[in-house]
Parts: C-alpha cells; structure tokens; sequence
C-alpha cells in the first residue's frame, strides 16, 4: 500500500536544508550525549542519546552497514521533534566503534550474533534504567535484520518496530544466489587474515549520478562530505566472512519471523537495488501466518536510503514511522 503524510507532520525540507543543518540540528546535536560500554570480546561500542523530550516514550534507531550515528543527525532532530527521546548505537566494527580488524575501512564482523548480543547490552546498561514507559525501535538495512533478530528474541522489551529496507535478503545476481555463501566461505578459508570478500574494495566517494542509495543529492552529498570531515567512520567493502554471515542472518530473520511479537511495519523502496525485496514479502508472510501484526508498505520509486531519500519519498517514510508508533502509544503517566 501507499502512505501519504497527513498535513500535521513537519518535517525537515530539501529547499532549506543547508539552513536546517547548520542551525537547529547541529544546535541539538550539540546537546547529545554520548558514551561507550563493553560489547561481546571487550569491544568498545558507541553510542549516542537525546533526551529530555519525553519521559514516558523512546525511539532506538538501528543503523545499517558501514553508517554512524553521526549520519543521522537529521533524522533524530525529526523524530525529537515528534516528541521522543533518542537513542543509537555505532555497530562493533563501523562509526566511532572497535573495528575487527586490522583494515580500518574493511567491515568485518566475527559472529553476526554479536551485534545482537551488543544492542540488548546498550538497552539494558543505558536505555533500561531510564524507566521509559515503552520503547520503539527503527531499523534500517542491516540494522532491520538485526533489529527483527532482538525483536524474536527479545519479545517483550519493544512495544512496536519499524523495519526501513530491512535486509532480509540480499540482492545477488540469480545464478550466484546458490553459490554465494559458499563461496565466501571458501575465501574467507584461504584468507590469512580478514580481507574483503570478491570484488569489493575500500572505502571511495561514489560519484552521486551513480549512487544506488538515493535520489537526494543534498542529503547524498552532506553525508559524504561528513565521512571527509571524520574520516575515522569510513567503511568500505565488507569482509568475505561478513557476507556468508550476513546471508545467514538474513535467512534466520525470516524463520524466526513467528516469534516477533511487536506489531512491525516494513518500509519498501520499490527501486531499492541494495536488498532482495522479495525476501520482505516472506517475512511478513512468516508473521502473518503465526497471527502477528506485520504491514508491508511500499514507496514507489525510491532507492535504498529512504530515511535519506529526496521528501517526496522521505516524507511518507516518516510520517507512516510515526503514525505506527502512535498506535502502539499508551498515554503518558
């Protein structure tokens, strides 16, 4: 189904978004705190809140592969302004986080479990003892399959989730789908150390005009100058281990689908190249059949990044993430 904005929401705007982000969010932004706490293996994890805003009510933003918290200055200043509390950690591996290896730009993780293991740490430590009343969770690309794996396994501390191009699947030519994990094993077997996987490569700018990512130059060009400005959060290509790990991720998200019991809803980018959108259609599929509460909506023509899409697309994203949080809202004490 389609979602168009009710009238109400006010969002950030392209037309005035140099403006937007050199006064009020880099004023927010100002008053962030952040911190770090122990991961899995004494990895060092990142992490950033805003609060203040509601005492009752929270957001967690989980980020995808090879992003920061600092790239999502914008989205927190629009959700704080809806009336939350916010908060986000930078996965081991990637942003102001440990890396796992001795390339700091490859992104490699050991076990994909462990980002799980990481976010539950960051609810309990530093979110939990906040009292909040309930808790919502947004999760893009990666972070939505991380996100969906804490949901099943973790049912009763998210009061309700959305999944923004979550990877359920990854987009792999056809006749490489069968061969894709495999072969990643078999390199990672030969590799001395961790090393990218087949064909890919460090960290580089790609041009805009080229991006598969969005359509909003503004939004596309703010965050690649942010990684020239910190070049300490660039991350490149992921590691053969990464990906054979991640396909498995991917897989479990769906067959653990059932045991979600937070009404989800998954955002969509029909022209989304990054992610296997089909693998969506079985995830809800795998919640609804065990009476779980999943929507599928799709935003017809926009990329990958729809939290960095261009407002047409951006908007909708936005609103229908609030109107979902609204539903699952119990009034404030």
């Amino acid at each position: 189904m389609t979602f168009q904005p009710p009238h109400y929401f006010n969002f950030t705007q392209e037309s005035q978004y140099s403006d937007t982000m050199a006064g009020p969010v880099a004023d927010l932004w100002q008053h962030r705190m952040e911190g770090m706490f122990e991961g899995v293996d004494h990895v060092n994890v990142g992490w950033v809140s805003l609060t203040g805003f509601n005492h009752d009510k929270a957001i967690i933003v989980v980020n995808g592969r090879i992003e920061s918290y600092w790239k999502y200055q914008e989205l927190f200043y629009d959700l704080v302004r809806q009336g939350y509390d916010v908060f986000a950690i930078d996965h081991r591996g990637q942003g102001v986080s440990d890396r796992m290896a001795e390339d700091s730009e490859l992104g490699h993780v050991e076990e994909f479990d462990h980002y799980i293991s990481d976010l539950k740490t960051f609810f309990d430590t530093v979110i939990a003892p906040k009292g909040y009343q309930q808790h919502f969770m947004l999760g893009h690309s990666m972070g939505g399959t991380i996100a969906s794996l804490f949901l099943a396994e973790y049912p009763s501390l998210i009061d309700s989730a959305v999944l923004s191009a979550p990877m359920h699947g990854i987009n792999i030519n056809n006749w490489m789908k069968p061969i894709a994990s495999p072969l990643a094993r078999v390199v990672e077997q030969l590799q001395r150390q961790p090393d990218y996987a087949p064909g890919q490569v460090p960290y580089y700018p790609k041009p805009f005009h080229d991006n598969p990512l969005s359509q909003c130059e503004i939004r596309y060009q703010w965050f690649r100058e942010l990684y020239e400005e910190k070049p300490e959060l660039k991350i490149g290509g992921p590691s053969a281990r990464w990906v054979w790990q991640g396909i498995a991720a991917a897989k479990r998200s769906i067959d653990l689908a059932p045991k979600i019991t937070a009404p989800v809803l998954l955002l969509q980018g029909s022209a989304d190249r990054i992610i296997d959108n089909q693998a969506h259609l079985q995830f809800c599929d795998a919640m609804q059949q065990a009476n779980r509460n999943c929507q599928l909506t799709v935003i017809e023509g926009a990329r990958h990044e729809l939290l960095f899409e261009v407002d047409k697309y951006r908007h909708p994203v936005l609103a229908a993430t609030i109107n979902h949080f609204h539903k699952a809202e119990k009034p404030e004490s």
